[in-house]
């Protein structure tokens, strides 16, 4: 049943392979290119050139791996700084739920494929009309992305002590600055706005009470409580 809800979800028009590359490749090169900030932005704060590589090699999520090294240049404790970053990585549970249907991949493979189910591998797979061009979408964005952000991760915190302070280059701030260029196309609708201002008033506003890495997870409170405050609006409204 599941798998005849996924195929019908899929359009009967497709898009040329060509295509699909070309834009699975220009998405996986941009993303992957800023694995040069986080190599340096790691060294810089304190983590080894094994431990910088390993994360990118192992956990595979810009924001997630930014928010930890994030948490631990600003002198935050270990475990939280660990757990902020966690709570970034959920989202891509949820992608993955959706994914398995479209992609609909041997169980063999699937241990393997997870490792790419990220918001650029996502966002390519998703807008393909056809189950051969998200599977072509997926897998190239995965493996160029992958491939480049180990690289530059590499590269960049090889060259760390080269360059420096980071902050003083302004890397330090490369980070936030690609989440936020993920995350602006998601915020269509009136809730995902309130959502994500909320968050950002939580996040800023406690910032200078609460040690590093704990304003990140308050910040998540926000979406329980919009959908909380939407919910009791629509009660009254749905009862009319």
């Amino acid at each position: 049943m599941a798998e005849q809800t996924a195929l019908t979800d899929i359009r009967p028009e497709g898009r040329p392979d060509a295509a699909v590359v070309r834009d699975a490749l220009g998405v996986g090169v941009a993303v992957g290119l800023s694995g040069f900030a986080f190599g340096v932005t790691s060294a810089g704060s304190g983590l080894t050139l094994w431990q910088t590589c390993a994360l990118s090699l192992l956990v595979f999520t810009g924001a997630s791996q930014f928010a930890l090294v994030g948490a631990l240049a600003a002198g935050g404790n270990p475990f939280t700084a660990a757990a902020g970053a966690f709570f970034l990585g959920v989202r891509n549970a949820f992608y993955g739920l959706r994914l398995s249907q479209l992609l609909a991949l041997p169980r063999a493979v699937r241990p393997f494929a997870a490792q790419w189910v990220i918001d650029e591998t996502a966002a390519v797979a998703l807008a393909q009309p056809t189950r051969r061009s998200v599977r072509i979408g997926f897998a190239v964005t995965g493996l160029s992305l992958y491939v480049l952000w180990n690289l530059t991760t590499l590269l960049g915190a090889l060259g760390a002590e080269a360059i420096g302070d980071t902050a003083a280059w302004g890397l330090d701030a490369a980070g936030p600055a690609v989440f936020l260029a993920l995350l602006a196309p998601m915020l269509r609708g009136g809730t995902e706005r309130a959502v994500a201002g909320l968050a950002v008033l939580l996040g800023l506003g406690l910032l200078p009470v609460l040690p590093a890495g704990l304003p990140v997870l308050v910040a998540a409170l926000a979406a329980p409580v919009v959908l909380w405050v939407r919910g009791r609006r629509e009660g009254p409204e749905g009862e009319r």
